[in-house]
């Protein structure tokens, strides 16, 4: 089960670091125009997913990446301070799943959550809705792209399998 953590989090990273060039063409008007996505646009998109990831990570660990004061809260105005953070954020992703072992992964915990009250589940089961989650958010922002007339990267797991065996020469 580590193994695919263990790819996961490096395709989060591979993903992240091809959607942020995209991004990186827009203007800044067009970073931060609402669209009607769920959280607005662009920006506000790619700074719900640190928050929720900070959320996630402070419950895996304990450890704070940045005070959340709400799932819509904006705390990277500049696409570079969050771009930053966001490479900060995924190294740290990385890092946590490497430290993992299968009892880890096992582990039930208790956590609270901003909306919804208390929950226990397995560890694992969190850590895949963290990666699926991130899928989620890049896929409206892949789209939110589209809205904008620019082309968005392809984000497939398959072309980063294929990209990762490709750089190991298979």
């Amino acid at each position: 089960m580590k193994r695919l953590f263990v790819q996961m989090a490096a395709y989060n990273r591979w993903a992240n670091r091809r959607l942020y060039a995209a991004v990186a063409d827009l203007a800044p008007d067009e970073f931060t125009r609402d669209l009607g996505a769920f959280f607005g646009s662009v920006r506000g998109t790619l700074n719900h997913l640190i928050v929720a990831d900070s959320i996630w990570m402070e419950r895996f660990t304990g450890e704070r990446f940045i005070e959340v004061k709400g799932l819509d809260f904006i705390p990277f105005e500049a696409l570079d301070d969050l771009a930053s953070a966001r490479a900060d954020m995924d190294a740290w992703i990385i890092d946590f799943v490497a430290g993992l072992d299968d009892a880890a992964l096992e582990r039930e915990f208790t956590y609270s959550t901003m909306t919804a009250g208390r929950f226990t589940n397995r560890q694992a089961d969190m850590l895949q809705h963290l990666f699926n989650h991130q899928t989620h958010h890049r896929g409206q922002t892949h789209g939110l792209l589209s809205l904008l007339k620019r082309d968005p990267p392809p984000l497939d797991l398959l072309y980063y399998i294929r990209e990762m065996a490709q750089d190991a020469g298979r």
